[in-house]
């Protein structure tokens, strides 16, 4: 792949997989990379002066939103085990990001919400590795403290190893009511899990604000989307409530550690599906659980506000903050 363009460092490549530990070798990783970025676009723009998505853009830092998120995910799983789901329409961008590689590239022939990107991933990585242990990672995420964030994913990892059953979200501790995100409800404390990890009672998606108070003062959490578990795990959950998109997308040409591009004629039957309000959200919650964020300062960067916010909160000044007054 040529040398990028947008003026980013190169990501360190991860250590081969030879050098690994053995418990590491069945982890796959599935960046959704594919969304338009509508609401932050004011941003983009005045950034990079186009109207690229906001994933290909170095909001915070010299790194695009993609790039740092291949860091992130790449520092726990070998690269040549991270599916990146892209949309067609944004090759322009992704072919000059730092770090990508083409053989990583999943392509939809268009952005039809998560569901069915992420449905697609599993069934790949379920033809590979039917064992397999798998996190989904969005990445438009922002984490003050990235150490912190790469603990709590590892011990996802760990937690979705010794319950194969049990999908593991990652909750963050709410700053205010947010009626934007989505919510976690916590049960009870998950046995043998330590003090961080919860049953999951049920999901609020984006309520209303008389509701998002009561949320945040009973103590619940909002829901990242980063996920890890078992690919079986996955498919389990999608069958209950999207079963014929799973088999609609199980005749698509699956992705097998080459660029892959899913077929048009295909995906144009394929609705737009969102995994959190149609499969988290109906999911039977004794197949999922939450592990409670420590330190990891997590915003999802949804919008301009949110975005400059983050930069404050972390202490960062990119030189087009001050061009930003008006956004």
């Amino acid at each position: 792949m040529t040398q990028p363009t947008l003026g980013m460092l190169p990501i360190s490549p991860p250590k081969p997989d030879m050098e690994r530990p053995p418990k590491d070798r069945n982890r796959w990783g599935v960046v959704l990379a594919g969304g338009d970025g509508v609401r932050l676009r004011p941003l983009t723009r005045r950034i990079c002066g186009d109207d690229r998505p906001k994933q290909f853009c170095p909001i915070i830092g010299q790194k695009t939103l993609l790039g740092q998120t291949l860091q992130r995910t790449e520092s726990i799983i070998a690269s040549e085990r991270v599916l990146v789901s892209l949309a067609r329409d944004h090759a322009g961008w992704y072919s000059q990001q730092a770090g990508l590689l083409p053989s990583q590239c999943v392509v939809q022939p268009g952005n039809k919400g998560t569901a069915p990107a992420i449905l697609h991933s599993l069934l790949s990585i379920a033809k590979l590795d039917g064992q397999g242990l798998v996190a989904i990672l969005p990445c438009d995420h922002h984490y003050s403290d990235e150490p912190s964030f790469a603990f709590d994913l590892e011990s996802a990892f760990e937690t979705a190893a010794r319950r194969p059953d049990v999908v593991v979200l990652l909750g963050a501790k709410p700053d205010y009511p947010e009626v934007e995100y989505g919510w976690i409800e916590l049960g009870s404390p998950l046995r043998g899990e330590g003090s961080e990890v919860f049953q999951v009672r049920g999901f609020q998606e984006k309520p209303n604000m008389d509701l998002a108070r009561k949320l945040f003062k009973r103590g619940c959490l909002w829901n990242t989307f980063v996920m890890v578990g078992t690919v079986e795990a996955f498919l389990r959950i999608v069958r209950a409530s999207l079963g014929e998109m799973l088999d609609l997308l199980g005749s698509a040409r699956m992705w097998a550690g080459e660029e892959t591009h899913i077929e048009h004629s295909l995906y144009r039957r394929v609705p737009s599906v969102s995994f959190s309000a149609d499969v988290l959200s109906v999911a039977e919650t004794s197949r999922l659980a939450v592990l409670r964020l420590k330190h990891a300062g997590w915003s999802d960067l949804g919008d301009p506000e949110r975005a400059l916010l983050a930069i404050r909160d972390g202490g960062h000044k990119p030189m087009w903050v001050s061009e930003c007054a008006t956004v």
